[in-house]
């Protein structure tokens, strides 16, 4: 265990400041600084024109404050310039940044004070979060910022940035469109985004340094590796002219967000400020390491759960952010996660908030603080479903195969992610109160892709087999009630050449390969057909588990083949009866049925959406191998 410094006066009750003017507030007045440092004996504040500077241009004591808090007001107009607090703790003087940092030098080696007016975007008032009625409303496509245009073939002139998301008319070498273009193609309804906020593992400085983002720095201010130029206003503008230009096209921004550790821990802004106070320790003085990266961020203590619902809820007012996705969410405490739902959904009910129930090794809290799959009953925030993505197609590095792939024994465990995890019945039941909880998803931007995982269990499969494997995946979890989710890239088989942890690994691996487009373009059209169903129909995005109960019924099938049936106009659906069957088997099946039904098929081994491919009268559905099929009846 690595041991860290700890002022035990720190967490004195009379510390635990409620207001909400923590930081660096500016306005061309004056700047109102606010800085939690309880320990301190003496800060001041230093003031730069340039943050190459060696010297500071003036230089300004802080006052103390109330509840641990220092302070002091610049009288005129300080925005653009740089600054450092000078903290005496008595025994040691150091120099930092604030937690709260709104702005930053390039490769954070100062604050910058910030004059938002001056960042944003033209109509910046007038941009809104995209509208869902629901969180099963959503369709979900995550991305890496770098990844999204890198590619020679992007056709985006802005490659690895966030300017790349605002470019129309841009197409690979084959002529089909990327970008922006092609995300309202396929008809996504959210881009979820890797780590945005500034993280400490790259050089914004060198464009071909590379990493994933989950180091975090500063929490509260857009990562510069990513913007033309990191220094001064520029990764603010850049970053909100993408979410303007994503909002302008009706696509919703969701950032990935690190609240479990941080990349420095003597050397962060935290421990700098207030020694000891903002992560976990044994015995007052060793870190605990439930993330893996050799610290934990105590979010269970009051001015660190304060800190991150702050920086939440600053991101979605001065960002217009429509959701966010908590990294390691199992390492959080209960309380804190219950009170960012409340908060975030005061400012506006419809942000999706969602996460990852698990940590990399058991979190430092007691048993009624952690967080496991069951918490988020009713409390309007979800999980990933890991046991429903291992079921369909398999573990998710290994030889070990699921649904799709081979292991028809997952049957029952497919049956529970298609009624949303819910309690169907005595038999088929799981974590979640209501569908909006499950994030159904077969692949992320950890482990395997898909395609490569397929082809790693498959390999001897031929590639139209495993081609229609693939599509069999994600028409699973298209077709079932929760959030569907799922890896930028994969809608034409994307892969990373095997490379299962690619956090580091570069351009080559990682960049979606936008000539994969032309090579797999029937697949493309596949999940566009299968989003543009999802979408159309609500028979597939019921709200309530008691509707689910009521409309959704399974039918008796041969083999492994699972068969079910929405009925009636489930949800409203125009559709009176659909058919919904996945058959992994490599032989034909059939479902008999009580009546003869006059079916239209939408959905079979080669193509989807609405539109009828086929048209019969039988009272029995033949199923070909590796497929799923929809049909209705009228």
């Amino acid at each position: 265990m690595n041991i860290i410094e700890l002022q035990e006066d720190v967490f004195r009750p009379e510390f635990i400041y409620h207001g909400n003017d923590l930081g660096v507030n500016y306005t061309k007045e004056n700047t109102k600084i606010l800085l939690w440092a309880p320990t301190a004996e003496e800060i001041k504040i230093e003031i730069y024109n340039y943050y190459k500077n060696k010297d500071p241009y003036e230089v300004f004591d802080l006052n103390k404050n109330i509840n641990g808090t220092w302070k002091v007001n610049l009288e005129g107009d300080y925005g653009g310039k740089y600054y450092l607090f000078k903290i005496d703790f008595g025994s040691k003087i150091v120099k930092t940044i604030d937690p709260y940092a709104k702005g930053l030098a390039s490769n954070s080696e100062m604050g910058l004070i910030v004059d938002f007016e001056k960042t944003n975007p033209d109509d910046w008032q007038k941009d809104k979060r995209v509208n869902i009625k629901s969180p099963v409303d959503a369709i979900i496509y995550e991305v890496h910022v770098r990844d999204f245009s890198s590619s020679p073939y992007s056709g985006m002139k802005n490659s690895g940035d966030y300017l790349a998301f605002t470019e129309n008319n841009t197409v690979n070498n084959q002529g089909l469109s990327t970008g922006i273009d092609h995300l309202k193609e396929l008809g996504i309804t959210h881009i979820h985004l890797l780590p945005v906020f500034d993280y400490a593992s790259v050089d914004e400085e060198i464009k071909y340094e590379y990493n994933w983002g989950y180091d975090p720095h500063f929490y509260n201010v857009p990562e510069g590796s990513y913007a033309n130029n990191s220094e001064g206003y520029q990764r603010i503008s850049e970053f909100k002219k993408m979410i303007k230009s994503l909002h302008d096209n009706g696509i919703g921004v969701i950032m990935d967000v690190v609240y479990n550790h941080t990349y420095f821990t003597e050397q962060s802004a935290f421990q700098k400020t207030a020694p000891g106070y903002f992560y976990r320790t044994v015995d007052n003085c060793y870190l605990t390491n439930g993330s893996g990266c050799g610290n934990e961020i105590a979010t269970e203590r009051p001015m660190v759960r304060k800190f991150i619902i702050d920086s939440l809820k600053y991101w979605a007012k001065e960002y217009h952010i429509d959701g966010f996705r908590f990294d390691l969410m199992g390492l959080m405490d209960k309380e804190t996660v219950y009170n960012i739902e409340k908060s975030l959904h005061n400012i506006d009910p419809n942000i999706l908030i969602y996460g990852e129930p698990w940590a990399a090794s058991p979190p430092h809290l007691k048993d009624y603080q952690k967080i496991y799959k069951g918490i988020q009953r009713n409390h309007k925030f979800g999980f990933f479903n890991d046991s429903f993505r291992d079921a369909i197609k398999g573990d998710t590095n290994g030889f070990v195969t699921g649904y799709v792939n081979g292991k028809f024994q997952t049957y029952n465990d497919i049956k529970r992610g298609v009624v949303g995890s819910i309690d169907f019945n005595f038999e088929v039941k799981d974590f979640a109160y209501k569908p909006e909880e499950t994030v159904n998803y077969v692949s992320s931007h950890d482990n395997l892709t898909l395609w490569d995982k397929i082809n790693k269990s498959m390999s001897k499969a031929t590639e139209i087999k495993r081609i229609k494997m693939d599509r069999l995946a994600q028409a699973i979890v298209f077709t079932s009630q929760g959030i569907p989710f799922f890896q930028g890239g994969e809608e034409f088989l994307r892969t990373k050449y095997g490379n299962h942890n690619s956090y580091n690994a570069g351009d080559h691996i990682n960049q979606i390969k936008w000539e994969r487009k032309s090579l797999y373009y029937e697949t493309f059209l596949y999940y566009k057909g299968l989003i543009k169903l999802r979408k159309k129909h609500s028979a597939f995005r019921m709200r309530e588990a008691d509707m689910i109960r009521n409309k959704l019924e399974f039918l008796q099938g041969e083999d492994a083949a699972i068969g079910y049936m929405f009925k009636d106009h489930a949800n409203n659906d125009k559709w009176r009866n659909i058919f919904v069957i996945y058959n992994p088997q490599h032989h034909w099946t059939r479902f008999w049925l009580e009546k003869k039904y006059n079916f239209n098929i939408v959905v079979n081994e080669t193509k989807s959406g609405t539109d009828i491919l086929h048209r019969f009268r039988a009272d029995n559905i033949k199923v070909p191998p590796i497929t799923a099929m929809v049909l209705y009846t009228d």
